[in-house]
Order: C-alpha cells, then structure tokens, then sequence
C-alpha cells in the first residue's frame, strides 16, 4: 500500500535548548493561526500466526507515529513496538513500546479507530513496526497501519514572541467567554489557548460537551504522554499539535483528549475545546470522565521524574480549577464508575457505584495503565501540597528608603520601602500586597520582596505584607509600626551643658575612639522634659582630635545614615548645632576616625504639641559685626568682655511675641584660643559654649537663642575676637509661624559626586542651585524653611559661603567662614523659594555637603 497523505492543521512553543540541537519542531513564537500538519498512513503486512509488520522503510517526515486498527473494540493482548530513523543523523532509535488507547475513550463516534497512544520521535523519516497478539495462532485486527503525523512549523504564520519568557506569570483572560464559568478560590495561571500552539479548529468542528450533573469537577487526573524520547521546549506546541491530529485524524475522537497540558519548563496549554474557565467534557480518564478534569504531563515519566516548573504549573491549574467548585485539592472525593472495570493495582470498579478518590489523582488510580508513569505518580504528593499550599515564613525583615529604625518600630516622613521574606518559591505566590492600617496600599507579583509607598497622615501607622498563594490562600505578616511624626512646636531653653567627655559630664570621662559611640540622656533633666519631645536643638563641639574625622549625631535605636554633623581636623576645635529627634529619650554620638572629645549644649526642644513656638523664616540679614559697628559698638569683645545686641524690632524682627532668635554667629581675628557663649540677655550666663577657636581661626556657628528684654548677649573668655551675627528667622508665640518636621538625617548635595547637583566644586563667585521641594521626603509644596547640615571642604582658599533662598537678592550674610584646607560645618535654616535653595561662594574654589535634617511647615 502507498503512503497517504491527509491534510489537518495546527502551533508554536517556547525555549529551552536543555543542549540539544534545533528542531525542525522548534518554535520561538506563538503562532498566530493554523498551522499545517499531515497525517501519512502506511499499510502493516499481516504475517499470519497473529504478526504483522510494517518493514524499515524511507518515509515523508514525521516527528509523532501510533498504530491503529479499524474496529475500536477490538484489543491487542501482545506487544506494539516501533521505532524511527532521525532524519539528520540516520540514526534508527530504540524499539519503543506502544500502549492501546481503552475503547472507545471519546464515545461511541463513527469512523472511530481503536489505537495505541502516540510517541513523538521528533525529525524523523523511516519507520519500522512489529506486532503481535502474544499468542501463536492468534489473530490480529483488521486494517492495522502506521499513522505519521507532521506536526508542521510555525512559520506558516507565527509571529515573533517568547512563550516561554515568565511561565510562572498570571494574566485573566481579558476576553471572558459568553457564559463565564464560575469564580475560582484561586488564580487563573497564564495558559497558552488553543490558538496560541495553532490548533487548526476546521478538523475538529464539533461543538465542545460539559460535563453532566450540574457540571461539577470533583476531581483532577494526572497523565503523562507518555513521549519516549526527549524533548526541547521550543517543540512543545508542535508535540501537543501532533497529538491533537492523531487523537482526531487517526483515532476517530472529536478532539485533543486532554484538557490541559504541561511541559518541563512548566508552560500550560489548553486542550480540549471549551472555555479554559468552564467544565469541558474531555477523553482522557475511561470511566471517570463525567466527573473530573485533566492535566497531562509531555514525556515519559516511568523514565524521568517531571520537573518542578512542570509541578508547579500544574498544580496552579488544579488549584485554579478544582477552585472553581470548592474542592479542595489535597482532600477526597466520591467519584461514580461510568465503566466496570480495574485499575493498575488491580482494584475493582463497578459501574455506577460509587468510590472514594483523592482529588488529585493518577491515571493508573481510574484504570488499568502505567499513566502518569511511576515517577511521577510518586509525585502527586508534591503536586498537591502546592495546589493547597500556604505562602511560609513570611515576615517583614526591614523597613528601608527614608525610614529609619526607631525602638521596635521605624519612623519616616512618608515615604517609605517595606522588604520582606518568606521561605516559599517565587513560582508559588500569586502576589504580595503591602497592608497600611488594614487597607492595601501597593501590590506587586510572586517574584518581588520590596515595595515602595508613601505614608500619609501624622501619627502610628500598622504595616504588613499579605501574600496569596497560587491556591489562593491567603497568609499575613507580623504588622511593624511606621510613626510619621507630626508638626512640632520650638521651646527655647537657657543654653544647658548636657555632656562634656574632659570631665565625664553626662557620658563616662573618656575620649570617643575610632568608630565609637556614647549616648546622651536628653530628656527628664533640669530644662528637657521627659516626655512630649520630639527633637533636642544641640549645640556639639569637637575638641582635641587625633586626626582628620567626622562624627555623626542620631536618634537612638535607628539606623545611622551617611550623614555627618562635624567634619574636622587633627588639633581643630569645631563646634556645629545639631537638631536631633528623640526617639526613646537619648541620642547617640559615632565617631569616625581618631579619638575626640565631644562636648553638647541643649539651647532648646521641639515639642510634639502645639505649646511651644513656631518658626518665621527672615533674613539672612546682618544683625552684628563688631569690625564695623554693626548693631553694636564697633570694637572686637575683650577677655570676659560681654557686648548686648538689640534683636526684637530690629530688622523686620517683631518687637514682641518672639521668643528665640536663629543667628548664624561668626568669631573671627581671634588673638588667643577662647570660646563664646550666646545667651538670653538678663540671665545668668551658664557653662555652655557655642563657638570654641583657636588663634587666628575664622569659625561659624548657628545659634538658636531666647531673648529676653528684646535682646541677646554675647561672652567672651580670652583674648579679644571680633563676632559677627546673621539673623535667618525667629521663633514666634504667635500662630503665624511654622512648625518643625523631622527628617533625616539624609544626604541632599555632595559636589564631590555629583549628588543633588553636578559633580564639580564652586568656584569663586560661583553658584549652585540645590532643589529641595519633593526630594528625598520634603513635601513638593508647603515647605517655608529648610534645616541643613553644611559642610565646606577642599577650600582652596579663605572664603566664605552663603546659603540664601533661590530667586532673591543676595545680602551680605554668610554661613560658612573658613580658610585655605580647612574642613568646616555648619547648621543652616534657610527660606525655601521656588522649591530650591542657593549656595554662594566668595573666593578660590571648594566642595559643599549638605545633609537636611527636617523642615518648616504651615
């Protein structure tokens, strides 16, 4: 008999080489309509005495083979074996076993066929096949022939796309059918349809079966292909179009049998016609069809065990599906025989009674086969403890981004990056959504572990990560607690020595080493109350350092930031005024390099009511400057020398209602080394210091100091010293002014490395323009004033920096004074216009740090 050719159509696949070389088969993208296929049919010779074989011969190419017969109820007891030469090499493969179809599995249909289950061979085109009916004078039957299906390529009409790109991806339909089926407990996995491996619909035009009795799935059966040779991905939609053809063209069925199908990289494929959502009728299970649906593993798993992508994705389908009707995939089920008839360990079942199942069964559970292989069948257990599987261990392990920890909690002016764990594999969570007191506020899928969102609303907020597993159970997180701190209020204090490391005030008698710390006790003393602080103003210096350092000032019980509040040098005395949130009453004091002394003066606190004052942005504008008799006497301040100066109604000052002066201080032309002290005119002048130099040092420093009678004092110990005095806001009684936020410490500018603003240092008479409106959690709008760290380095001369709001004139004040290679900080409160603040330098060139440590707001 001569080779027949019967035309049909069908796809596509998705890659994974797995070292083997491409296929004829392989397809990297999802067809976009039928493609080609063919069915050859070659004769078997009947030999008598129950053989009959088919010679090796040169055949068209095929990568899929099966033998049929042409009355369906008819049964081969002996053996079906075939084998095929690879149409590259000319190698001829193994002889491979072929197991018989159960009659009739797709129902009594004309011009049904009994038959063997196929085996792809891939690229092939030779053949040979012997059988026989295991006894010596049987009788095989009629019409036995070989059918060879060409699955066809997708290049009669793909388009290009990776089918393989995220097959652990869920997607919904976005075209839901007529008739949707019912929601499912769990997610919809992505499956590629019918369309996408290229199904040609016209040889298979019957209308899809439901299931009858009120189309219930109680049960999901497991198979395999029982494909003897290996596969690539690339092949997959190819072998599930093969066997699409074969289950139609040769065996007589309406359809694929299957109603969903899986290949090792784990990509699933809808099967039998239907409606993925809906409970499709299928042939896969004789006897239990009415009742199940089914999932069919590509491969020989009596050889191999399935992968894990392949166990994953198929227990995302019987989850899904078996959601669909409240079964739970790890339980039991009553299933009633459509057929009498054993399974493979010999167990009985008598149709129309009813037997107890797992839900997730086997094939050779329903019936007399080795499907699903016993590799694979030994992995049910697997498959089923991820359909009905929790996400495990899940835990936030840190609250990151602008958040800081603070005691068991973090603290953030809004904006926040939650990260957390959780011992489950990526492919088994459907998605994580970050809770805030109990409402989701950002959501992202299996495969990530941090979220980024924005806290809004003053006060303690509850975070916690909620993960749904792809059987759709739901498991939650241990809440943390993110404070955003609210609007604080200034209470100016007399300026109050808190810890001096000379003499053990406040901290063990001890230089601060490389890398250590001391903590400060900050409230509950004589001027700090113990509660209802929410930040300490805290004038730091640092005496007789070892060498070049900085030292950073932080909240206790958060994490330390890159931020410093002193730079200084070997033998340098720098002093600089810190603002510093009080987490849990204490701050903490970290040394970078070298040993130094430290020394902190509270001069005030922000209280977390509304008790205290608010701040009113003005100046900078020069108050003082003994050099020329600027608001007072023109003559340098003399050893133990006190000069007053007249703040209130000065300047645009208010001459009532304030209650502390924000002045940038400068000592310069200093003849000995000395410290100064500011003060609230009228009272006793206590130990604490706010500026101490060296001779012939230029040093400035912020002070934020009461006034009383209108003014403010200033001291001097040795020497004579000319100070100058810049005023760049108040503090007021009245409710026109703004409250503090805490933020920070955070890096804005570095000109070292281009952070904030372009990396190169300013030049004389140079200029940078630093936005600070919307950057790293100042809000974009409502911001008066903002509280900055600055600190000039690498000055290649004496010089001078101005910090000054953008968009105005420029006035005479300055911030930082410094000389040639000398490293210097300081603490700026500036006016916020246009979003941005400006920097000015006077002469040679240097690089400037700013750190933002909080910011004003109405």
């Amino acid at each position: 008999m001569g080779i027949q050719s019967i035309a049909s159509g069908a796809v596509f696949g998705n890659g994974d080489d797995q070292g083997r070389r491409p296929s004829v088969y392989s397809a990297r993208g999802k067809a976009d309509g039928p493609v080609r296929t063919a069915v050859h049919l070659l004769a078997l010779r009947d030999q008598g005495h129950g053989e009959a074989v088919l010679s090796k011969r040169d055949t068209d190419r095929f990568a899929l083979m099966g033998v049929s017969w042409t009355d369906p109820r008819a049964k081969i007891q002996g053996t079906i074996q075939a084998r095929a030469r690879d149409a590259e090499t000319g190698e001829w493969t193994a002889w491979q076993n072929l197991t018989p179809y159960p009659a009739l599995l797709d129902g009594n249909r004309s011009g049904a066929r009994g038959s063997t289950e196929p085996v792809w061979m891939d690229a092939s085109d030779g053949a040979e096949v012997r059988v026989t009916d295991g006894a010596r004078n049987g009788k095989l039957p009629a019409g036995l022939r070989l059918d060879l299906v060409d699955p066809g390529t997708a290049t009669a009409g793909g388009t290009s796309g990776d089918l393989a790109a995220e097959p652990a991806a869920f997607a919904q339909d976005t075209t839901p059918p007529t008739t949707p089926g019912p929601a499912s407990t769990a997610p919809q996995p992505t499956i590629v349809s019918r369309a996408g491996w290229g199904a040609d619909e016209s040889i298979s035009p019957e209308a899809p079966e439901y299931l009858p009795n009120g189309n219930t799935i109680k049960a999901a059966f497991v198979h395999h292909t029982a494909d003897a040779n290996p596969y690539d991905c690339s092949e997959s939609a190819a072998i599930i179009r093969a066997i699409y053809t074969y289950h139609v063209k040769t065996s007589g069925w309406k359809d694929i049998g299957y109603n969903f199908l899986v290949d090792k990289c784990g990509t699933l494929f809808e099967g039998r016609k239907g409606g993925i959502d809906q409970p499709v009728y299928g042939a896969h299970t004789y006897g239990w069809n009415s009742q199940s649906t089914s999932v069919a593993f590509l491969g020989d798993h009596n050889r191999t065990s399935a992968s894990d992508a392949s166990l994953v994705s198929a227990s995302r389908l019987i989850a899904y599906k078996l959601g669909q009707y409240g079964v739970d995939p790890s339980g039991t089920t009553l299933l009633n025989a459509g057929a009498t008839q054993k399974n493979y360990f010999g167990t009985s079942y008598t149709q129309g009674q009813d037997y107890t199942f797992a839900t997730v069964s086997g094939h050779r559970d329903a019936y007399a086969t080795e499907c699903p292989g016993s590799l694979l069948y030994g992995q049910l257990g697997t498959i089923r403890g991820y359909a009905s599987g929790t996400v495990q261990d899940l835990a936030i392990s840190s609250v990151g981004g602008q958040a800081t920890k603070a005691g068991s909690g973090y603290q953030t002016p809004g904006p926040a990056t939650v990260n957390w764990s959780t011992s489950t594999q990526n492919a088994l969570i459907y998605k994580f959504e970050v809770l805030v007191d109990g409402q989701v506020a950002t959501w992202s899928w299996g495969h990530v572990r941090s979220a980024s969102l924005t806290l809004t609303g003053y006060g303690d907020h509850t975070v916690a990560v909620r993960a749904t597993h792809t059987s759709g159970k739901v498991t939650a997180s241990a809440p943390v607690t993110v404070t955003v701190p609210g609007p604080k209020t200034f209470k100016p204090v007399t300026p109050t020595r808190l810890m001096d490391t000379r003499y053990g005030t406040g901290v063990p008698k001890a230089k601060v080493g490389p890398g250590g710390e001391v903590v400060l006790d900050v409230t509950g003393n004589s001027v700090v109350p113990s509660t209802g602080v929410g930040a300490v103003v805290l004038n730091v210096t640092a005496t007789n350092p070892t060498s070049a350092g900085y030292v950073s000032v932080y909240p206790n019980g958060t994490d330390r930031t890159s931020a410093s509040n002193l730079n200084f040098t070997a033998g340098k005395t720098i002093p600089n005024l810190v603002t510093v949130p009080v987490i849990d009453g204490k701050v903490r004091f970290h040394n970078h390099a070298g040993s130094v002394d430290l020394i902190a003066d509270v001069t005030g606190y922000y209280a977390t009511d509304t008790s205290g004052s608010t701040h009113v942005s003005h100046g900078p504008l020069r108050l003082m400057d003994t050099r020329y008799g600027v608001g007072v006497p023109k003559a340098p301040v003399s050893p133990q020398g006190v000069v007053s100066l007249p703040v209130a109604g000065v300047q645009g000052v208010p001459s009532s209602g304030v209650t502390a002066v924000v002045l940038n201080v400068t000592a310069t032309n200093p003849t000995s080394s000395s410290f100064v002290s500011v003060y609230p005119d009228g009272t006793a002048r206590t130990s604490a210091s706010n500026l101490n130099f060296t001779a012939r040092q230029t040093i400035p420093n912020l002070v934020i100091v009461p006034v009383v009678n209108g003014k403010v004092d200033f001291y001097n110990q040795w020497g004579s010293v000319d100070l100058i005095a810049d005023i760049t806001g108040y503090f007021t009684s009245g409710t026109e002014g703004a409250s503090h936020i805490n933020l920070g410490p955070l890096r804005l500018m570095d000109t070292r490395y281009g952070v904030g603003v372009p990396k190169a240092p300013v030049g004389p008479q140079g200029v940078v323009s630093l936005p600070v409106a919307g950057v790293q959690g100042v809000p974009s709008s409502g911001v008066t004033a903002v509280v900055l760290n600055v600190t000039a380095t690498n000055p290649t001369s004496s010089s001078f920096v101005s910090v000054y709001p953008d968009g105005t004139a420029r006035t005479s004040a300055s911030n930082l004074n410094f000389t040639s290679g000398l490293t210097i900080p300081n603490l700026v409160i500036v006016p916020v216009v246009n979003g941005k603040v400006d920097f000015y330098n006077q002469w040679g060139s240097v690089d400037l740090i700013a750190d933002i440590t909080g910011y004003f707001t109405k």
